[in-house]
């Protein structure tokens, strides 16, 4: 399954999308568990740029994924 470092959009939906997958859910399921529309979770996974924040935050978290930020400089 995917994970790793995420340097675009695109990479967040497909992280997003095969762990929706794996735990064999359908968008309109995520969708539903988010309390947000099929749409939003379509346009996460298809790595749109203009995707609200705080529902990206919270339907990774329903997916059972972290978000971590490391300085580079470390």
């Amino acid at each position: 399954m995917p994970s790793g470092n995420i340097i675009s959009a695109k990479d967040a939906g497909r992280i997003v999308a095969a762990h929706r997958k794996a735990q064999t859910l359908t968008q309109a399921d995520l969708a539903g568990l988010g309390q947000t529309g099929t749409r939003f979770i379509s346009d996460l996974e298809n790595g749109k740029g203009t995707v609200q924040f705080d529902k990206v935050m919270h339907i990774l978290d329903l997916l059972g994924l972290d978000v971590v930020i490391v300085d580079r400089n470390r």
